[in-house]
């Protein structure tokens, strides 16, 4: 098709696997931290859609369906000399076509979310990226009678169960990929997990999250154990405003270098009240 407006002749279709070099390369283009690898693994628990003219990949963007009645959205990439030409407008057409009539949630710029205002999103809170080498290796510790330790092979369903109270969407399929790239402690309770945070290679270093807790206290803890392991090494983690752990992770020496929006179309997920996600997994799986 070519674009309205302008002679760019755009080819829109399916991304397959052979296509992630040239997304890596658009996204570092635009300056993403992200590796390869980083595109591999959230390309392989969605799908994905590429704007293509003259052979070469000038946009991107993918999903992901949880379960019948949630999604996410993500990924979305234009090339400089192609924007404004209405290729993202039209990749988010073919992903929301793909979710259909999912709840569907997404983290916007601020240069993105009059577009997504526009496709129906409303705005219900905050993402705030924290990130740095050099850190404070915290004191907070679980309550007593809990502790930190590594998770069990018998812990994957309880996991998956608070993940998805937390977030208030089915998480299972993501741990499962989740624990095969990356690490995960658990916060026991008299043998039952009540909190977890992963972390994993990702970017320039490593990245935390999710962390899924019971209250902020018990999410510093399972942060703290997580930057004591990676004291010196590049360490990012993205946290809901809400949460309240910003500030914190500032006194730590993770400066809070960006920001994003949480937009939502359809009806907002159900959080649980007894749990919380306070760290997401990245900016595409929420």
């Amino acid at each position: 098709m070519t674009t309205p407006g302008t002679d760019l002749k755009i080819e829109y279709r399916r991304m397959a696997e052979a296509d992630l070099p040239a997304t890596h390369a658009l996204s570092q283009a635009v300056r993403w931290p992200h590796r390869l690898e980083d595109w591999q693994f959230v390309h392989r628990l969605g799908t994905g859609f590429v704007a293509e003219s003259e052979g070469a990949i000038v946009g991107t963007a993918s999903c992901w369906a949880y379960g019948s009645e949630h999604g996410s959205l993500g990924m979305v990439v234009v090339s400089p000399d192609a924007q404004g030409k209405g290729i993202g407008r039209e990749l988010m057409n073919r992903v929301l076509g793909e979710l259909g009539e999912r709840s569907t949630m997404l983290i916007a710029t601020l240069a993105g979310q009059p577009l997504y205002e526009s496709l129906g999103f409303v705005a219900t809170g905050q993402i705030h990226q924290h990130q740095g080498t050099m850190f404070q290796v915290g004191t907070a510790v679980p309550p007593a009678g809990e502790r930190i330790r590594p998770v069990g092979a018998s812990d994957a369903p309880k996991l998956a169960r608070l993940a998805s109270r937390g977030l208030g969407m089915p998480r299972a399929t993501v741990l499962d990929a989740l624990r095969k790239v990356g690490d995960c402690v658990v916060l026991d309770s008299g043998g039952e997990p009540v909190g977890f945070a992963f972390c994993r290679r990702f970017g320039r270093g490593y990245a935390i999250g999710p962390v899924v807790a019971p209250d902020p206290e018990r999410a510093k803890a399972l942060i703290a154990h997580w930057i004591g392991v990676r004291a010196g090494s590049f360490v990012r983690i993205d946290v809901h405003d809400a949460s309240g752990l910003s500030p914190w992770l500032v006194e730590m020496g993770l400066d809070r270098v960006d920001s994003g929006i949480i937009m939502v179309r359809g009806e907002p997920p159900h959080v649980d009240e007894g749990v919380q996600q306070f760290a997401i997994i990245n900016q595409a799986l929420c």
